[in-house]
């Protein structure tokens, strides 16, 4: 089982976004926790109101709504009703929810069984509930007592499955013309932008790519690069944009880009424990095998969970190169690692440049460019000229100038006897 916890500043949105699955038959109501009464006997506004009134009671909480999904393996398909409320209630009550008001909705628009819990921060006293923390301790702990008393598959097993398996299966990757456009691009995001860490939007897009979505800012010319907009599409088996772009704010999550600038500048400084295992993985590649290809590194890199994106323009000429950690879910552009790490400093280790000019090593050279190398292959560089020229005109001693009044002054030994009287 996995959970996912997010809060807001609009109990009403996320209590409309669950009543509107309803309407389209893509989900459904299944129970509630301290109603007055049976949830689906209460009006449609009487429930929001509920919720709506207990906010009430404490102004200057701001971001009062809780949404929770509890997911579950695709395996477990015959969860009953009643077991997915027994778990709704267990779970609540272990991450100090227990006495809150909540709704629980069964979602059926996902290749796996999951449910939606929508509550509120604020308890019946006023008091707020602190949320600090409470995925990584609460909500852990939770998880993991509520999959011992039900039998569920463990989170941590499904997590190494997909760590040792980084391709992603057929299924989650999305292709134009066969899946409902928003369901398939929105499920794509919800994995990504909480989960990985990026600071650029190129970084984003290089782990989108694998799954055939990518982020558009529009031409730099055009009103929506003016006005910072951002929107999402899907990419056809040539990753080329295809179908029609989805704004961002159009999404649950909404992932704008006014949203990712906050999230870059928190990612940025999360990420740096890991930039090392992403170095020290392309080192020891580079040390243990023969490696003629960016191609040959991407197939070594990925056993340890590390996936390259190439950037080639329209002639094929690899100008960038981005390095997606899938076990630490930190993605590093090759330059932010350091110049050997970016695509020129690797296609130089490969032997595909020459470390001195950038030049191709496969370039075929004329009769004369051959016979003038030849000649002059036994003279020294300018750069060596230089430093042979440097070191001989050097003075065989040589002292920094200081002033005598920052010089300091010695103090003057007293002789055996003497006194200072």
């Amino acid at each position: 089982m996995v959970a996912v916890i997010n809060t807001g500043s609009s109990v009403r949105s996320i209590f409309n976004y669950n009543e509107n699955k309803i309407e389209a038959r893509k989900a459904e109501l299944i129970g509630e926790g301290n109603y007055p009464a049976a949830a689906s006997e209460l009006h449609k506004n009487s429930r929001l109101k509920l919720l709506l009134k207990q906010l009430e009671l404490n102004a200057n909480v701001q971001r009062g709504s809780v949404h929770i999904s509890l997911n579950f393996d695709s395996s477990e398909i015959n969860l009953s009703e009643e077991k997915l409320m027994e778990i709704a209630h267990s779970y609540m009550a272990k991450i100090g929810f227990g006495s809150q008001p909540y709704l629980v909705y069964q979602h059926y628009d996902a290749g796996h069984p999951h449910i939606h819990i929508v509550s509120v921060k604020v308890k019946s006293d006023g008091k707020r509930i602190d949320m600090q923390n409470i995925g990584r301790n609460q909500s852990e702990t939770a998880r993991k007592e509520i999959e011992k008393a039900f039998s569920l598959v463990p989170a941590q097993d499904r997590q190494k499955e997909k760590i040792l398996n980084i391709k992603p299966p057929q299924s989650s990757v999305i292709k134009y013309g066969t899946v409902e456009t928003k369901k398939a691009i929105a499920a794509v995001l919800n994995a990504v932008i909480p989960n990985y860490k990026f600071t650029t939007l190129g970084e984003l897009n290089a782990v989108l790519n694998l799954y055939n979505v990518t982020a558009v800012q529009g031409n730099k010319d055009s009103r929506m690069f003016f006005h910072k907009g951002l929107a999402y599409q899907i990419l056809n088996d040539k990753k080329q944009p295809a179908g029609v772009p989805l704004k961002a704010s159009s999404f649950y999550i909404k992932p704008t880009l006014k949203n990712l600038e906050i999230k870059f500048a928190a990612n940025k400084a999360g990420r740096n424990p890991h930039l090392k295992r992403v170095k020290n993985a392309v080192d020891l590649a580079f040390l243990q095998n023969s490696i003629k290809s960016v191609s040959d590194l991407d197939r070594i890199l990925i056993k340890d969970g590390i996936k390259t994106a190439e950037r080639r323009n329209e002639q094929g000429i690899l100008y960038g190169l981005t390095y997606i950690d899938h076990k630490t879910k930190c993605v590093f552009n090759g330059s932010s690692l350091g110049k050997s790490y970016s695509a020129s400093g690797i296609e130089e280790r490969c032997g595909l440049k020459s470390f001195s000019t950038g030049t191709a090593v496969g370039k075929i050279l004329d009769h004369d460019e051959l016979k003038n190398k030849q000649q002059h292959s036994s003279f020294i560089s300018a750069a060596e000229l230089h430093k042979i020229i440097d070191s001989v005109l050097q003075p065989e001693f040589s002292t920094d100038f200081v002033p005598s009044q920052l010089k300091r002054k010695k103090k003057r030994k007293k002789g055996k006897g003497q006194s200072d009287y």
